[in-house]
């Protein structure tokens, strides 16, 4: 073959294998951005099955202790763990150990749940909620309505130490100290604002104590708290 039709012979197949290339390319491509994201699937007839899985003929509409031992059984998940509080927080749940069907409908769909297996992979991403400081503080101070004693306007000392241990525990250093303070102190029960500001004493004040204002407007539980500290630490010193 003369030298010039070789080489055009040459171009000609190697166009056609860039070519072919490039629609093979352009095919996978097409594939990949017409194929729909799965979305979602939540059925509400589905969800309203699986709560009466938990409630009694006598109340239909309520799923109360017996029935949350069950559902924490369920998924997994024992009942003082922290990921409860939260997803009661999703639902807003207005009372501990108890989830209405109005409350379960609403809280699960819009995690988009509606059975055991769904909740179960939503675990990981409801504890993250903790993360987030603002969504954190939101979450605290809802556990204080949620948990309290409805025909009480205070909650009592083992109600605050419980959900203090569950919110607090981890994260904060001085919780140990804090509990055995309130143990011995005379108070019996903890009202809204010296419960929405253990909250803030934990997020501001340093473990020396050293930026505490004793003139500043913390309510006297923590006045007294901050003394207990530093004799105690004064008497450790000392011996």
């Amino acid at each position: 073959m003369p030298r010039s039709k070789r080489r055009s012979a040459e171009m000609s197949s190697n166009d056609e294998d860039r070519y072919s290339s490039k629609r093979v390319r352009s095919q996978n491509s097409s594939r990949r951005t017409s194929r729909p994201e799965e979305p979602l699937s939540y059925s509400h007839k589905k969800c309203l099955t699986w709560f009466r899985e938990y409630t009694t003929p006598d109340e239909p509409d309520t799923l109360g202790p017996e029935g949350m031992e069950k559902f924490c059984e369920d998924i997994g998940v024992e009942p003082e763990n922290v990921v409860m509080l939260v997803l009661a927080y999703k639902m807003q749940a207005r009372r501990m150990g108890y989830f209405t069907k109005e409350e379960w409908l609403k809280g699960l769909q819009e995690l988009h749940c509606d059975s055991v297996q769904k909740l179960q992979c939503r675990l990981e991403s409801l504890k993250c909620y903790l993360n987030d400081q603002t969504v954190f503080k939101a979450i605290y101070r809802y556990a204080y309505d949620f948990a309290r004693d409805k025909d009480q306007r205070s909650m009592d000392i083992e109600t605050a130490l419980a959900m203090l241990q569950l919110l607090l525990g981890r994260t904060w250093p001085l919780h140990a100290q804090f509990s055995q303070f309130l143990n011995r102190s005379k108070y019996k029960v903890i009202n809204k604002d010296q419960w929405c500001n253990i909250l803030e004493f934990s997020r501001t004040i340093y473990n020396d104590l050293s930026n505490y204002d004793v003139d500043g407007a913390w309510p006297v539980m923590l006045d007294e708290f901050v003394e207990w500290m530093r004799m105690t630490r004064a008497n450790s010193d000392i011996s």
